[in-house]
């Protein structure tokens, strides 16, 4: 049997154990026979194995170079790298579906498995129903309207290739992460529908769905600064972020998800914000597969999308049947889910926690509503109007930074209610670092608002956390007579998850500091040079030496060597392209960076005449690279966050 025949049975096979998962379930639950739930478990395991076995056929046609099939044919050649070959599954929307149902499948067969003693549980069921449904949704797409194993009429005898722009070692990361951030929210969302279906409102379910909840937002934040960082490296514009439709539609979820975690910790401490969790889990996972939606549709014009694919009905039609559903359950359980508690002060940790959620949501819909407008503008007059990052800089700069205001403020406050006493104890530092860092911003001339208020707010916010870390620490050298040396790491794995969150928080600041610095003090200029010329920018000057051109792997490529001096000084050689790949049509620049701390040399080479002169695009990007410490700051402050607790021996 060849390979394309075993993915295709394999597929529907899959389709039908997803479907037998919920004829048993269902089932089970009428007859309240817990043997039907059990084989029902069971079917979702063997959904995952036959969802798997297609995937190996798919990496195996690409791996073989079987050009009959349209998707191989489309997404690879022969000269393409190895690596890039296995990429090549998910560079496209048939693989990168099947991609998510596959990972949809082992996250539900990890749920399978680890309930399998909860089975009688009345919640369980009802979270195997959810999963098995997404399945068959995914699994439907695949096997009607975007199979990737369908047959051309001819054998080619080459393929076309994979875009040059995703020949990048970012596409090995960022389409799985992202992809593992949308699906791992299906399960917290799956836990969200049991509850509600069953009555069983408590924190219970927020508690199991912690680890899945942050490991997504986890990998939706990876997935989203892989992201940057490929449109920084790879499309030659000197940029991180532009707003398009399609990061917008990563980022919108990510906001909410965000809002999530934080009310989750209240509804765990304090038992309210029931409704406001139910209603936040539900709006993430919809605006996950509004995500997918987008880049499916074609709907949008961006970079990253798929253009038209055919699944944009389809998606629109889940989106609408799960919130309707999710409207309806809210509403029936309102009554349940509303508590009597109250926040008991306005001046509380509590409160922080509420004004930060709406801030976040805000962010998400002015997000949401200039990422739809041009949408909304031509169902209205018939012309579709594009909004740009002038609107989105204008509108969402000042609730970002009332966001990280509001990050600092919050270690400050007590729970319940803060007294006065607790509020000077605590702000007094901070406050009075803050107006030296002011002072000193002043002086050194930084008037502009926004890196004034940036680099303020940094201060503030550092501040408060460092206070944090220092009083965690000097209380249990007290209390345990430990050092500094060893209170510290044994304060962060005690009370990892805590301060797991303020180091993610951290990791924010710093990224704020990198965004502002890139944002407010970029310097830009453009040269055509001949050998052995200068030119010159911010404190640099770039020396063109040499050209050579060579062949590598799949693409000719012509480099130019330049030499950098700062300040007078010689600090290397760096070396732009230009690349001409086996079947593309246009050329492509390749970004050469010398990066630093203290900013980025950013050179990309778009001209080259016959006489090798050469057209150099020149930008400095200050404290850039803090963007890239940030971010994995806050990777590492979520894996602190869950790493589980061990459990105690029974003597």
């Amino acid at each position: 049997m060849d390979m394309v025949t075993v993915g295709e049975i394999s597929k529907f096979i899959a389709f039908v154990f997803s479907g037998l998962t919920i004829f048993f379930v269902l089932v089970g639950l009428m007859r309240n026979d817990v043997r039907f739930i059990e084989s029902g478990r069971r079917s979702i395991h063997g959904a995952t194995l036959f969802i798997t076995l297609s995937s190996i056929a798919l990496f195996y046609l690409f791996l073989t170079n079987n050009y009959q099939v349209e998707y191989v044919a489309a997404y690879s050649d022969r000269a393409l790298p190895l690596f890039y070959k296995l990429t090549s599954f998910w560079a496209g929307q048939k693989g990168s579906l099947l991609f998510w149902s596959w990972v949809l499948s082992l996250f539900s067969s990890i749920v399978a498995f680890r309930t399998r003693k909860e089975v009688p549980n009345r919640n369980i069921p009802y979270v195997y129903l959810v999963l098995a449904g997404c399945i068959i949704f995914f699994n439907f797409l695949l096997l009607t309207v975007s199979n990737p194993f369908d047959l051309l009429e001819f054998i080619p005898a080459d393929g076309q290739g994979l875009n040059p722009m995703l020949q990048n070692p970012g596409m090995i990361w960022h389409p799985p992460t992202l992809f593992l951030g949308y699906i791992g929210f299906t399960i917290p969302f799956a836990y969200a529908v049991a509850a509600m279906t069953t009555g069983k409102l408590d924190a219970t379910w927020v508690k199991q769905t912690r680890v899945w909840t942050v490991i997504s937002w986890i990998f939706l934040t990876i997935g989203i600064i892989l992201g940057g960082q490929w449109a920084y490296v790879e499309l030659g514009w000197g940029g991180y972020w532009a707003w398009d439709p399609v990061e917008n539609a990563s980022f919108i979820p990510w906001l909410v998800a965000t809002a999530y975690l934080h009310t989750a910790i209240i509804q765990e401490r304090r038992n309210i914000m029931k409704v406001w969790n139910m209603v936040l889990i539900f709006l993430t996972f919809v605006l996950c597969i509004f995500g997918t939606y987008l880049v499916r549709s074609g709907i949008l014009q961006s970079v990253h999308d798929f253009g038209p694919t055919g699944l944009g009905g389809y998606f629109l039609a889940f989106m609408i049947i799960i919130s309707l559903g999710g409207i309806y359950l809210i509403t029936a359980s309102y009554s349940e889910l509303k508590t009597e508690s109250t926040l008991e002060s306005y001046i509380s940790r509590e409160s922080t926690f509420l004004f930060n959620n709406v801030v976040l949501l805000a962010l998400a819909f002015s997000t949401l509503f200039g990422t739809t407008f041009p949408i909304m503008s031509e169902i209205v007059t018939g012309k579709k109007i594009t909004v740009g990052q002038p609107f989105f800089n204008q509108v969402n700069t000042p609730l970002f930074l009332f966001l990280f205001l509001l990050t600092g403020i919050c270690p400050l406050i007590g729970w319940r209610k803060a007294s006065a006493e607790n509020l000077k104890k605590n702000f007094l530092v901070p406050v009075v670092l803050t107006v030296i860092g002011l002072v000193t911003l002043l002086a050194l001339g930084i008037t502009e608002v926004y890196p004034v208020i940036s680099f303020s707010l940094s201060i503030f916010v550092i501040t408060t956390i460092v206070s944090e870390f220092k009083r965690g620490t000097q209380a249990r050298m007290k209390l345990n007579k430990e050092t500094v040396i060893t209170a510290f790491p044994r304060l962060l794995f005690h009370m990892r998850r805590r301060y797991g969150g303020y180091i993610v928080h951290l990791g924010m600041i710093i990224i704020l500091i990198g965004i502002t610095g890139s944002s407010a003090y970029k310097i830009e200029e453009k040269a055509t040079l001949e050998k052995g010329e200068t030119m010159s920018i911010g404190d640099y000057v770039i020396r063109y030496d040499s050209f050579s051109s060579y062949k590598k792997w799949n693409r000719d490529v012509y480099a130019a060597t330049l030499t950098i001096f700062k300040n007078g000084v010689n600090v290397g050689t760096i070396s732009p392209e230009r690349r001409y790949y086996i079947n593309a049509k246009q050329p492509t620049t390749e970004v050469s960076i010398r990066s630093t701390l203290i900013e980025d040399l950013y050179i990309i080479m778009p001209g080259i005449t016959e006489y090798e002169e050469i057209t150099l695009s020149v930008t400095v990007n200050p404290l850039l690279a803090w963007i890239w410490v940030g971010s994995t700051i806050m990777v590492l402050g979520g894996l602190l966050a869950i790493i589980p607790k061990r459990k105690k021996r029974l003597v």
